[in-house]
């Protein structure tokens, strides 16, 4: 299989044609065909593979500012979609610099070929920062993205393409990306030149519900004493209750959280009326608020990246996080009983809550940390130790 992707001195064999009419040319890899989406921007300078594979990209199309992606190939590990097969995760990516071989003792493949078998269509050799300056004056932007090794198109039919899609709002995305059905996790965190673990026998019981799940978030409950079991976001309070979950995690996803919570928020204030812990992130944190009465909202230009600051007024610290999501929860909505824990320094913006007096709480960014700083680690342990607390076991130590 060729590595490095087809080049037409004579065009461009990729466009990405945005709704305004503009059209940027550039070098097409990965996948050959046509794509719309909304175009956002990654600050991250590590963890491509991650960041494509994250089903929260659903619907969009990565701008990546770091300029070299590529050059640490792919490997068998690193991704982050719980079921590959179903390709849940971005539909495009744009790259300043051509892919190169790629230079890492954990690569088991090229990337470009990485992409053509997963369906994402890349475009490279244009002014990444350039664009970032776009999307950040002008918002997320909807646009088509295409790769044409042949170097030909229909350049109306994707600007008509570009204009007519929908967007992101109102959108329920996790219906698309979630489980089938439900399934048991045992997977703990990797360890260098060791690989991932297995957990056995786990004291506490943890149901997750699958609105767009990554697998760092499901290894980190492992690790910490879980038995998960993932389930569909379709899935009912009572079906849920019947598994007899000691705590109930709300994952992350894509899509407008409004249009999914027309089903997950009453399902999520059954569970509330239980008593038991809940622990939600990104879009999980934005069904809970829901659930509890609040609003979200659409975003300028949405957080993506891996270097975000965010407070924490529980503990007083400041923490770089990984954040990937284009709503946000509007604090102005936020109805009494529920306190705001945790803010972004960038914007101002919410990112966490907590019900007062109750073991439920939330956070917008991705504590999971893949890719990205592992400083909120300790939230999956806050969680863990509200479960043990009710069970009457000692709190695991702080770390």
């Amino acid at each position: 299989m060729a590595t490095t992707a087809p080049w037409n001195e004579a065009r461009p064999t990729a466009l990405l044609v945005l709704a305004d009419g503009t059209v940027i040319e550039g070098r097409g890899f990965g996948a050959a065909g046509t794509a719309v989406g909304e175009v956002c921007f990654n600050t991250a300078l590590t963890g491509y593979q991650e960041i494509l594979s994250d089903p929260s990209f659903a619907g969009q199309i990565v701008t990546f500012t770091f300029p070299h992606i590529g050059n640490t190939g792919v490997n068998g590990e690193d991704f982050e979609d719980l079921h590959p097969a179903a390709r849940a995760g971005a539909v495009g990516a744009i790259f300043r610099a051509d892919i190169t071989e790629p230079s890492n003792y954990r690569s088991t493949e090229h990337l470009n070929a990485w992409l053509s078998r997963r369906g994402i269509i890349a475009l490279s050799g244009i002014d990444t920062r350039a664009l970032t300056a776009l999307l950040r004056g002008k918002g997320a932007l909807n646009a088509a993205i295409a790769h044409a090794p042949d170097g030909r198109f229909d350049i109306e039919d994707l600007k008509r393409q570009a204009r007519e899609w929908s967007g992101l709002l109102g959108l329920d995305l996790a219906k698309e990306v979630t489980s089938g059905q439900s399934s048991t996790w045992t997977e703990t965190p990797w360890i260098w030149n060791e690989g991932y673990g297995t957990a056995t026998k786990p004291p506490i019981h943890v149901v997750a519900v699958d609105y767009g799940v990554k697998r760092n978030i499901l290894r980190l409950l492992s690790s910490l004493g879980a038995k998960v079991t993932v389930v569909p976001a379709t899935w009912t309070a009572d079906d849920i209750l019947a598994m007899k979950p000691d705590g109930v995690f709300l994952s992350n996803g894509p899509g407008d959280p409004a249009a999914t919570g027309e089903y997950a928020a009453p399902m999520i204030r059954k569970l509330l009326e239980t008593g038991m812990p809940l622990f939600g992130i990104c879009l999980g944190h934005q069904l809970l608020a829901l659930a509890l009465g609040a609003k979200t909202v659409k975003m300028h230009q949405g957080h993506h990246g891996a270097n975000h600051p965010v407070k924490d007024f529980t503990t007083g610290k400041v923490e770089i996080v990984s954040m990937n999501h284009s709503f946000s929860v509007d604090r102005d909505s936020l109805p009494e009983g529920v306190e705001e824990t945790h803010v972004s320094l960038f914007d101002g913006s919410n990112c966490g809550i907590s019900l007062v007096g109750r073991p439920v709480f939330s956070v917008q960014h991705h504590p999971e940390a893949s890719p990205g700083p592992q400083d909120s680690h300790y939230l999956f342990r806050r969680f863990i130790n509200f479960i043990r607390e009710r069970k009457g076991e000692p709190a695991l130590a702080e770390r």
